[in-house]
């Protein structure tokens, strides 16, 4: 459990999410330990008591995320509801509390899996190991962060910023720190084996999460090799991936394709529409901030349902937006993303992330996914 708890409290340090000084991981063994002292644990030990988990994350995080939470949290009314595709699917909303007590926090916990304390920070935990704390406490960090900005941009369009929304603005712009400017090395193909290939798969992930193209584990990538797509496994994390990548035959001869990402059927459909063999998926910010901003929300009829049934033909930047859910229901991913993707080579899905494909390896996805995301960026202060 230390080894873990250490692991992932480098993680969230690597990530700038947080200062070593503001990560408290408590962690249930023949005993419950700490990673390090401090002044709540008279308030987190109970929970372990109160709720089936073994282990618990309270952290802190840093700027730009601690002034968005508590400016999300001083004005949400008791819960935050971003609308971002990951926090629909995995969180659904963000709870917020005032007061920091055991009671109100096994209160919160007991519904949802993460809590946001105003003024405090983010308490979470993992029921199989800190490594589900980790993923819930990036995911907050990331949900929080694409709400405000996009609320933010839409105050703006309407004329309806407070002067606390500003004034919480020009703190986290403050904080953003400047764009990535290109990738690191990685290895070109074509690739012959299997070795190779999952070498080059590993090497792309790891530099797609160095490059904060994705948040915790979200995203996925792949390679097609003759009849085998070689896809990450759901829930793998992408700087990660040695011993969790599947060979799974185009023809579905093998049960293979069990644990691979949920997004297998859009690979497999981009890969019997055309000529890619390489295909990597993230979530960079921007891109999703920039994906629900539209015009004409107000006024659609299908605008709250963005994020599966919008009927219009949208582009940002030049870059396609296109609705969809993971999996091969009516507005599944499989129909809805692949003509796209084959069409314009990048696409955003609604609220979800930014696919690319390649020819030959994944430079020219790693590439086109950075530079979306910087144009992205750059599109967002322009629209201001």
């Amino acid at each position: 459990m230390e080894r873990l708890m250490d692991k992932y409290e480098k993680k969230l340090i690597r990530a700038g999410l947080c200062r070593p000084e503001g990560i408290v991981f408590a962690g249930m063994d023949d005993e419950l330990i700490f990673n390090r002292s401090n002044p709540h644990e008279k308030i987190l030990s109970p929970l372990f008591d109160a709720l089936s988990i073994n282990s618990l994350l309270f952290a802190r995080p840093l700027e730009p995320y601690f002034s968005i939470m508590n400016y999300l949290a001083a004005t949400a009314q008791g819960s935050i509801r971003p609308t971002d595709t990951e926090t629909r699917t995995f969180l659904h909303e963000l709870p917020t509390l005032r007061e920091f007590s055991a009671s109100s926090l096994i209160g919160a916990l007991k519904h949802r899996k993460t809590v946001i304390i105003e003024g405090e920070g983010v308490v979470t935990f993992g029921s199989v190991s800190p490594e589900q704390a980790f993923v819930f406490f990036s995911s907050v960090c990331f949900a929080t962060f694409v709400k405000f900005f996009s609320d933010y941009l839409t105050h703006r369009q309407r004329k309806r910023v407070t002067p606390f929304e500003e004034e919480t603005f020009q703190r986290a712009v403050a904080a953003l720190g400047s764009p990535h400017g290109s990738c690191g090395f990685m290895a070109r193909g074509p690739f012959a084996s299997e070795p190779a290939i999952i070498e080059a798969m590993c090497q792309a992930g790891r530099e797609t999460v160095d490059l904060s193209l994705v948040d915790s584990y979200f995203g996925n990538i792949s390679f097609r090799h003759h009849d085998t797509i070689y896809i990450s496994q759901t829930g793998s994390s992408l700087d990660e991936l040695e011993g969790l990548i599947d060979p799974v035959p185009l023809d579905n001869s093998s049960c293979a394709g069990v644990t691979a990402s949920s997004e297998l059927s859009a690979h497999k459909e981009v890969y019997l529409g055309g000529t890619a063999t390489t295909i990597l998926h993230g979530h960079p910010r921007f891109s999703v901030i920039m994906s629900m901003d539209c015009p004409d929300h107000d006024t659609c009829e299908n605008r709250k349902n963005c994020h599966t049934r919008c009927s219009k033909k949208r582009f940002t930047q030049g870059v396609p937006i296109v609705p969809g859910e993971v999996g091969t229901g009516p507005f599944g991913l499989s129909k809805t993303l692949p003509p796209t993707l084959l069409a314009h080579g990048s696409a955003i899905v609604y609220g979800h992330g930014v696919f690319t494909i390649g020819r030959t390896d994944f430079n020219e996805p790693l590439t086109n996914l950075l530079t979306i995301e910087n144009t992205m960026r750059e599109a967002y202060f322009n629209a201001l």
